[in-house]
This record gives structure tokens, sequence and C-alpha cells, in this order.
């Protein structure tokens, strides 16, 4: 049995945001109930010899899925080969919180919602294109709570358009408040074929400058380390022992499974990638009982350069012994030049046996951790 790490992609929103470029469909409803027939047997076919120790539904908005459907789907995780200690996340949106289908959710074994905040203030709710407000969070926290959820995470965006830092404060400030376990602070990205990027584009959008984007994200490391909230990864801060396992497959290049319309999987050194258009997915899982579309075999390289591109958003980096057992190469042999030239520059720090970026390295972590690319 291989240990593995499953992700299932739900792919329904009752609208999109501005900023979002996921796989996510508005006006599909109509289409959850096949999809999810199709999602099932994509689960039962792809889970075989796998022991799933943590499972994490994304989105779309996972809770915007219809009972009927949950029930479906829960039906056949209940019948898979889970981990004792399963980790089992659940994505969900303020407005789509219904009481009924949370109860169900904890029945089956789910054991830590990720709640989609982004900000406090409802006029930067509705500029960005999000279907609830202030209240609608508020709400839906107590119901996770009174439900027995003892592990929340909730996501906040920062560098949004008129955004001050007086309004990034009250966020931070409201959210710890309330206390939830886990908190993910992420910078606004404005990507192509989105309705901000053709805003953008069109000279119709007006961002943050870098410099004040930085100076929020540097506030939200002193207010969350403040407040008992430990980073230890770029965008992720913790209470102790509260840390994304899930997530942390990924940065720790462990195997996982994708499951559902453009889900990617990593597992037995290769990375496949799934049909992303509803319709096709199902069409794909009915004719074939497959719907990757795209197959890779990683070579040493790859291995290599996404070891340390995705350890390095860790606050505790990577493990030169890991590194050595993994590759059968001295670190220093493959990246000592890029290395030395860091650490000189103090962006990177060499102690203990692993590699860490410094408190300014991670500033600029994007032009570090391209220079480890092959």
């Amino acid at each position: 049995m291989k240990n593995t790490a499953l992700y299932i992609h739900i792919p329904f929103c009752k609208s999109k945001c501005f900023y979002c470029d996921f796989c996510s469909y508005a006006n599909s409803e109509e289409l959850m109930e096949e999809y999810t027939q199709a999602l099932c047997s994509e689960i039962e076919n792809c889970t075989q010899n796998q022991h799933i120790s943590t499972i994490f539904i994304g989105g779309g908005t996972p809770t915007y899925l219809n009972f009927k459907a949950w029930m479906k789907l829960g039906d056949v995780i209940k019948k898979l080969d889970l981990d004792s200690n399963l980790e089992f996340t659940v994505e969900c949106n303020p407005g789509t919180i219904q009481e009924d289908v949370m109860i169900y959710l904890k029945s089956i074994g789910v054991n830590r919602i990720s709640m989609g905040l982004q900000a406090w203030q409802d006029r930067l709710l509705k500029l960005i294109g999000r279907i609830h407000s202030q209240k609608d969070f508020v709400d839906g926290f107590k119901i996770l709570r009174n439900i027995g959820f003892t592990n929340i995470n909730i996501d906040v965006i920062f560098g949004l358009p008129t955004q001050t830092m007086e309004d990034f404060r009250e966020t931070l400030e409201k959210i710890a408040a309330m206390k939830p376990e886990h908190i993910s602070c992420y910078s606004l990205i404005v990507e192509k074929n989105t309705p901000f990027g053709r805003m953008y584009d069109e000279g119709k959008l007006e961002l943050m400058s870098d410099d004040d984007v930085e100076d929020m994200y540097q506030f939200a490391k002193r207010y969350m380390n403040e407040y008992g909230y430990k980073q230890y990864e770029i965008s992720n801060f913790a209470k102790e022992g509260r840390e994304c396992r899930h997530n942390t497959i990924y940065w720790n290049l462990g195997d996982y499974l994708g499951c559902g319309a453009a889900a990617h999987s990593y597992i037995y050194n290769k990375r496949y990638r799934n049909e992303e258009n509803i319709k096709k997915y199902i069409n794909r899982i009915d004719e074939t009982g497959s719907a990757v579309v795209e197959e890779k075999e990683n070579t040493l390289k790859d291995n290599m350069e996404e070891f340390m591109f995705m350890g390095l958003r860790m606050m505790k980096g990577v493990s030169e012994e890991d590194f050595k057992n993994r590759f059968k190469k001295d670190i220093s042999e493959v990246y000592g030049a890029v290395i030395d030239k860091y650490t000189n520059l103090k962006l990177l720090c060499r102690e203990r046996g692993r590699l860490y970026l410094s408190d300014r390295g991670i500033e600029i972590s994007n032009t570090i951790m391209s220079d480890f690319l092959l």
C-alpha cells in the first residue's frame, strides 16, 4: 500500500470572482450530479492500492454542491483505505454554508474547513466579486464552531484595489479575535483571462505599488506572530500543530492523486493533468475511465528543481540529507554556486544541515527560486 494524499476538485461556483483563474464554472448547476457520478468513478479507479493520508476537497466552491451529490461522494470516500489520523479538509465560501450539509461532512470524517473571507469590508468584497457579506462570514464561522469543527483556516487577500493598510489591519484584527487555527494571506495576482486581467489591460484597474504590497506582507508577518500564529510557509500561518498537512505534502514533493476536472497528480514519478471542461471530463470518464489529457515522467533534473522550488517556500526550507537520499548527489555538487551567491548576500541561510530563505530572501523569493532552475 502506498501513502498518498488525495485532492478532489469541485468546479461549481454560484458566481465567479473577478480575480479567479481556477477551474470553476458558474451557471452549471444542472451538471452537478452527472459530474459527481463521474468523479466517484475516477476516485474508485485511481485509489486502488492507495492508503490515503490526507484529503483536500477544493474548488470552485465545494459547499455549493447539492446535498444529493455530496451523499454520493461521501459514500465513495467512506470506502477508501483511510489513515487513522486522516486530515480531511473541505473548502467553503461564506454564503454557501448550509448547516445540514456541514453536519453531513463532519459525519463522513471532514475535520478541517478552509473558509474564503478575503477581506473584512463589504465594499472590498463587492469590488472583487465575492457573493457574501462580512455578516455571512461571521454567521458561517459560528455555524461551523457550533457543529464542532475545531480546525478552521481563513483565507485573506492583500494588495486589493483601493484597499488601505487600515483595511488590512482591521481584517487581520477581526479574524484573529475569532481565533481560527490557521490563516492564509495571499497577495493579489492579476491573471490574464479574468475580469481583473481584462480591466487591467484596458487601463481600468489601478493596482497598489509593489512597496505598499510589501508593507502589507511585512505587517501580516508581525501581526500573525504577535497573535500566536507561526509562519511555516510563505503565505501560511498556523497555531502550534495546526499546519496544513496536505499542502505540506506538495511542498515536500510527496505523492498525491488529483481527481476531478483540471486536477493534477504526481505519483510514481509522473505528473498527470485532467481535462478541465466539465462536459468533456464527464465524457472521458464515461468512455475510458480516465480524464487524463497530459502525462509526463519527471526527470532527475525536474525533481531536483521542484524539490528546491517547493521546499524553499517553507520557513524550515530543505534538508541537505533528504536531498542526498532522494537524488544520490550532494546538494553543493548541484547547486553550490547558487547557494554561495545567496548565502553571501544573506538572502539564504545554511544551518544545521538545512537551507532556508532569510526574511529579506522571502521578499524576493521568486527571483531566488528561479535561480534553482538548472
